[in-house]
Order: C-alpha cells, then sequence, then structure tokens
C-alpha cells in the first residue's frame, strides 16, 4: 500500500494542477525540477567545505567534506544526479549530497555531466567517466583517498554510476570500493513488470520515462549498449560490492531489483533494499516524506561500512 503521506503529496500535485513533466519544453522541466526542491527537500544542513570545481577545465563538480571528519584523506563517492538525463544538476540534489557526506564521515563529489537533448547519448556517459577519472587522479590534491573511491547516483544518476563501475573494471580503473545506486535505471527498454503496474498515478509515469528516455536515447539500438542499459551487460562479475536501493511504487523498481539479482548470481556482493510503500524520487523529499530521511541514513550507514568500516 502506499505510504499515506506519498498519497498526501500527489493529491496535493493533482489539487494545484502542476503539469507532468512530458507536457512541458526541456527548459520549463528543468526550472520546476530546480524550484521544487524548496517545498519537498529538507532545510540545507552545514557541512565543514563545499567547492566548485571542474573535471578537464569542462565538466562543473561540487565537492562536499563532512562536519566532524576525521584527519588524513578522505573516502569519497563520486555522485551522479537523478533528472533522467535531461533535468536535474548541482542545485538539485545539494541538499541530499550534504545529508550523505555528513551521514558517512566521507566527502562527496558531485558531477554536473552533459544533459540531453543538447547533448545526447554517451554524452552523460563520457562526462561520468572522465569526472572519476580525474577525482582519482587529483585526489591527494584535494585531501581524497585515491585508494576509496565510491560511486553512486539516483535514478538516471544510478544508471550512469553502474555504467562508471563496469566502465572503470574493464577499462584500467580506478579500483572502486562500493556502489550506491538509489532506485537506478538499469535497461532503456522499459520493459519491466513494474513499468505497466508503476506505469500511471505515481509521479514517474510511462509517459515520462518515454520523454526522458528520447531526449537522451536518439537511435533505438543504443537502448541494447550496455552503456545505456548496464542490466544488458553479459558480465556483471568482479564488480565492487554494490547496495540498491528501490521503491515499491516505481516504474523502475523492477529494473533495480533485475540488477541486484544478476550482480549477486555473477558473484559481486550485493545488497537490495525496497522501501514498498515509496514512488520514485521519494529520497530527495525529505520534508514531506519521512522515510526519505531514513532511507538517507541507511544509504549513508552503508557508505560508511564500505569506506570507512
Amino acid at each position: 500500500m502506499l505510504h499515506p503521506q506519498a498519497r498526501a503529496l500527489l493529491d496535493l500535485i493533482e489539487q494545484r494542477g502542476v503539469p507532468p513533466t512530458h507536457t512541458l519544453t526541456v527548459e520549463n522541466a528543468r526550472r520546476f525540477y530546480l524550484e521544487r526542491r524548496f517545498f519537498t527537500q529538507p532545510d540545507t544542513p552545514e557541512v565543514a567545505h563545499v567547492e566548485d570545481l571542474r573535471a578537464d577545465d569542462r565538466i562543473p563538480l561540487r565537492l562536499y567534506k563532512p562536519l566532524g571528519a576525521a584527519d588524513g584523506p578522505l573516502p569519497v563517492l563520486v555522485y551522479y544526479h537523478g533528472g533522467g538525463w535531461t533535468i536535474g544538476d548541482l542545485d538539485t540534489h545539494d541538499v541530499l549530497c550534504r545529508q550523505l557526506a555528513n551521514g558517512s564521515g566521507c566527502a562527496l563529489v558531485s558531477v554536473d555531466y552533459r544533459l540531453g537533448p543538447e547533448h545526447r547519448f554517451p554524452a552523460a556517459v563520457d562526462d561520468s567517466t572522465a569526472a572519476l577519472r580525474w577525482v582519482h587522479a587529483n585526489a591527494a590534491a584535494l585531501g581524497l583517498d585515491a585508494g576509496r573511491i565510491a560511486v553512486g547516483g539516483d535514478s538516471a544518476g544510478g544508471n550512469l554510476a553502474a555504467v562508471a563501475a563496469i566502465h572503470a573494471r574493464d577499462n584500467g580503473g580506478p579500483q572502486l570500493a562500493f556502489q550506491l545506486l538509489i532506485y537506478p535505471a538499469t535497461d532503456m527498454r522499459a520493459i519491466a513488470a513494474s513499468h505497466v503496474t508503476n506505469g500511471q498515478g505515481y509521479l514517474l509515469t510511462s509517459d515520462n520515462v518515454r520523454y526522458f528516455h528520447d531526449n537522451y536515447i536518439d537511435d533505438p539500438k543504443h537502448d541494447l549498449d550496455w552503456r545505456a542499459s548496464p542490466l544488458l551487460h553479459p558480465d556483471l562479475s568482479r564488480l565492487p560490492p554494490a547496495f540498491i536501493l528501490t521503491a515499491g511504487f516505481d516504474p523502475l523498481r523492477d529494473e533495480g531489483l533485475m540488477y541486484a539479482q544478476r550482480m549477486s548470481e555473477a558473484g559481486t556482493r550485493t545488497t537490495s533494499i525496497c522501501f514498498d510503500r515509496q514512488i520514485h524520487g521519494f529520497i530527495t523529499m525529505g520534508r514531506v516524506i519521512d522515510e526519505a530521511n531514513a532511507a538517507v541514513d541507511i544509504c549513508a550507514s552503508q557508505l560508511k561500512t564500505a569506506l570507512i568500516g
């Protein structure tokens, strides 16, 4: 059953006549996504240090260091924001990144990869892997531990984190310690059963899924490319340990569960938790959905255990 707080949010969106994302221009969709954070996200927590950087002089990054961090180089999570490869930026996920940094005691580098439709697949993948390499190469100068790097992200960002982990395994590193995948998109074909059962009425609709897909993918054959659909990679062994969080009323639920299962079957240590009563995107909605804060705490704890012990 749907959580009452999630139900109340969906009812409020309907009562206020908020237009569905797929009916908006990309420019307006980005603006609405940015503005919505003031209603649904918690207050901005203080961290010890925030710094805007650029990887390879072109990819915007934001470095966070947590309150009360231990002396010495910090382990780091390289984080890719959600938004269907179309919307979202460093600011839409600023609060979540601060929460994860403080909760885990790890540093965090958020990546502002290129978005579609201006920059279609594989531009976001190229930026994600380039940013990861840059963080590894510059770790010492940034006060980070190059031997304790994780990747993570939500939704489209979870897709990019999964792809970055496979790419690192197969292309000489960096050696990664962990994957934090929050309701990741893993199959661009969108054929899992949850795309039907959860395709209408739960914020991320099948129409929105198609909208985001078509802004990112311009050739149907790319759906079968593992860099777009990591679930279709034939070998998911020898990947970093993973934690996958899914939501019960999310069209992407089954993709995340199947990715967890395939990694486990391949010998990659994987833990999966489903918030059965929640909707896609809930983890950034801690102002209006209490379980979002519990989900953040769980993710931070998993990250701390993996990188600090």
